[in-house]
């Protein structure tokens, strides 16, 4: 048998060998079905969850505001409690401060941004307690007359049982962030039947990648959560529109101009809602009392304004369908903020996505109106630029583009409506972009000193291969050199002597392993001693053809520094030397030739 490598190509000293090399990277594994099984069962769960929630919510309402048992999902603003509105929601808020103290203060706010927090900074782990305690306190909340939708409890419940089945199962922390994903992804589609969107709020505000190993199994989850949501409910839109005609030119641009308005609200609603929890933080009161002192006022505005209190989601649909005026319009899109910030910032239970679709939808609402009375050339439909108020307020608050764009969408199923929304969207999130930095979901996170990446681009270093950032002038060591050889050598200090790693090879030219600067200079190491005989570890290679990504991860993984680059077809062939140095200097010359401003075409004459 020839002893050749390349004829040789499964002997087990070549196995060897290429079990020293990384892994090859693959776009996915056969866990992945195990984990898109998961997915799919946690988003019928979600499914169920929300059902339950919503019939909970309304049987809260009925007793609250209505004194009778019934489940059905009503709103309080029919009710006649006349100035006994103003204590209900403050009970509400009692109980739901109570609750965080004793419970647990995962609870408070809006589900979302604590969400993230736990994928960041504890391994995607949620609280189980966390899976009961918010979906309850969320309903005695909205139940009781918050300013709230259902969505963002529903949302976090889905998140935080996917993250319960994540800690009982043996499953790695990138798998667990999948699994809180697809269970957040499964409720937001099941209230909303809007599966499309409820994948891009994932992938744009919890996975914080768009890989296939996680949007499979989160494309799943929505799909069964929405399955199962016809079955329960229909399959009827969740803000049903009457037909809407193709909008002109004049009129898309009018709707980017709309955008660039509520993109401007966008940023006062984040500050001022923030501006709110900065005021009770400074009350001399422990957090507990806030959401009751935060009822208050929403009671107060609920007695003046019925239409604020609860979720609102008939609201919506009236907004869209060009059916309020413009008094009503203009009382839920100031009211309507007025009593979410104060409850929001007190701490209480509640979801911002239905309060934000209800101001923004007003407002564009009024806008479109304002433009049809005053400038009808502009043949701006004002249900149009209600649907891309609501659509543009989200996106600029939350800076969550597509999640706004396609939920506007698959909510009124118009699909008329995708370019203006489009056109507005985009404005709203450039001019949020441009003047804030942080977002309503990253804003109390950023307050804690968490970084939460805003930017998915590709690995820069996965698309950079070994053999354009490796050195080729290797020098390498015989095995029958001594120590005390290489001692003197070393000492003499010439250029090839500087370097921190040398290949080892033998009589035959094979590698045998690498030494460090540290191996030759270890003073216990007798100097009459060959360099074989210093060799303790396995050399770890990397072919020419692996990114630079994968050598990186191997050398983190090995905790080495260095790695020999070998041939592709014959893996003892030492062909160069890869360092930490030399990965950092391929990333800085991409980084500088992606900044670098120049022009490539020569427009001038030439003869």
């Amino acid at each position: 048998m020839s002893s050749d490598p390349r004829a040789a190509p499964s002997t087990p000293a070549r196995d060897s060998l290429a079990a020293r090399m990384p892994r090859p990277s693959a776009p996915l594994q056969r866990r992945v079905l195990w984990i898109s099984l998961l997915a799919i069962v946690l988003g019928l769960a979600a499914a169920v969850v929300a059902r339950a929630l919503t019939m909970l919510i309304g049987l809260i309402t009925n007793l609250a505001f209505y004194g009778r048992v019934d489940t059905s999902f009503v709103s309080p603003a029919g009710n006649h409690l006349g100035l006994w509105v103003i204590v209900v929601p403050a009970i509400g808020g009692l109980i739901v401060g109570a609750m965080a103290r004793y419970g647990s203060r995962a609870i408070r706010g809006h589900g979302i941004p604590e969400a993230m927090e736990q994928v960041l900074l504890n391994e995607s782990r949620i609280a189980p307690r966390v899976t009961w305690l918010k979906p309850v306190s969320s309903a005695i909340a909205i139940g009781t007359g918050g300013p709230f939708g259902a969505e963002g409890p529903i949302i976090a419940t889905g998140g935080a049982l996917g993250s319960l089945i994540g800690q009982l199962l043996h499953v790695t922390a990138d798998e667990r962030k999948t699994l809180l994903a697809a269970g957040a992804a499964g409720g937001m589609a099941a209230v909303f039947a809007a599966p499309f969107a409820a994948v891009f709020m994932a992938i744009e505000l919890l996975l914080f990648e768009r890989r296939a190993r996680s949007l499979i199994p989160v494309t799943l989850a929505a799909i069964s959560a929405t399955g199962l949501r016809f079955v329960l409910e229909g399959s009827t839109p969740m803000f049903p529109m009457p037909g809407i005609a193709t909008q002109g030119l004049a009129a898309l641009a009018t709707c980017a101009v709309l955008g660039l308005v509520v993109g401007l609200v966008s940023i006062g609603v984040t500050r001022a809602t923030y501006v709110v929890e900065d005021l009770f933080a400074k009350l001399p009161l422990h957090w507990m009392w806030w959401p009751a002192l935060g009822g208050i006022a929403v009671g107060v505005i609920g007695w003046f304004a019925p239409l604020t209190l609860g979720v609102g989601y008939a609201n919506i649909a009236a907004i869209v369908t060009g059916t309020l005026g413009v008094t009503t319009l203009l009382a839920l899109c100031v009211l309507k903020f007025a009593s979410w910030a104060i409850a929001l910032g007190s701490g209480t239970s509640g979801g911002t996505l239905a309060p934000l679709f209800t101001i923004g939808g007003a407002l564009g609402g009024l806008l479109g109106l304002a433009a049809a009375h005053w400038l009808p050339w502009l043949h701006l439909d004002p249900r149009i630029a209600a649907v891309v108020g609501m659509a543009a307020l989200f996106a600029g608050s939350s800076r969550a583009l597509l999640t706004s764009v396609v939920f506007a969408f698959e909510t009124t199923q118009q699909p008329h409506v995708l370019l203006p929304l489009l056109a507005g969207c985009v404005t709203a999130y450039l001019l949020s972009g441009l003047l804030m930095r942080t977002t309503i979901m990253t804003e109390k996170l950023a307050r804690r000193g968490l970084r939460v990446p805003a930017d998915y681009s590709a690995d820069d270093l996965d698309q950079m291969l070994v053999r354009d950032a490796c050195g080729r002038e290797v020098v390498s060591l015989r095995a029958e050199q001594t120590i005390a050889e290489l001692r003197a050598w070393l000492h003499e200090g010439g250029a090839p002597a500087r370097h921190q790693g040398y290949p080892v090879l033998d009589a035959h030219a094979h590698l045998l392993g690498v030494l460090t600067r540290r191996d030759l200079l270890d003073v216990q190491a007798p100097a009459s001693a060959t360099l074989d005989t210093l060799i303790h570890r396995a050399p770890l290679l990397v072919r020419e053809d692996h990114s630079l990504r994968e050598a990186a991860d191997h050398m983190v993984a090995a905790d080495v520094g260095r790695l020999v680059v070998v041939d592709a077809d014959d893996p003892q062939r030492v062909l160069g030397m890869l360092t930490r140095g030399d990965i950092l200097a391929a990333h800085g010359r991409r980084m500088r030739a992606a900044q670098r401003m120049s022009r490539h075409i020569d427009l001038r004459w030439r003869r």
